[in-house]
């Protein structure tokens, strides 16, 4: 997984604290973690195609949250930066080994592409299942002083 998807994430949060309506810059944004703008503004772009973020230009613009923390998954964010596609991404190395057959479709009989997709599937209904709100609210009680 990119760097980008943490950034991301810091980033809604970071949104989430922002006043009601108040847009914040790439810029902005950037410069709480020294992060380099060029880049955190790709991944903010992907959390606006996704619909994520709304993305206002102009002098007074900048990103805002689109959906309600409530309504956003991790991974929502993940699939926002990273793609839909399978963390793994089995290329059916045994067909290539020795008693490899061109007939037999490794990604299914594969011992270690099963338990590649197995886990994947975990982890995908793992971040399905957490919110941004419910990450909001840990750091709210694990500290007054969050932004």
């Amino acid at each position: 997984m990119s760097e980008g998807v943490e950034w991301a994430l810091h980033s809604c949060l970071n949104l989430a604290w922002a006043e009601p309506g108040e847009a914040m810059t790439t810029a902005r944004l950037a410069a709480l973690y020294e992060l380099p703008t060029a880049y955190l503004n790709k991944q903010l772009q992907a959390l606006a195609r996704a619909g994520i973020l709304t993305s206002t230009p102009g002098p007074r613009g900048g990103f805002r949250l689109a959906r309600r923390l409530e309504k956003i998954t991790l991974l929502d964010v993940v699939t926002a930066i990273e793609g839909p596609g399978e963390a793994f991404r089995c290329e059916e190395l045994l067909r290539k080994g020795p008693g490899g057959r061109a007939d037999v479709d490794y990604r299914k009989a594969c011992v270690i592409s099963q338990a590649m997709r197995q886990a994947e599937l975990v982890w995908r209904k793992k971040l399905a299942g957490r919110t941004l709100a419910d990450i909001k609210a840990t750091l709210d009680r694990r500290s007054s002083r969050t932004p």
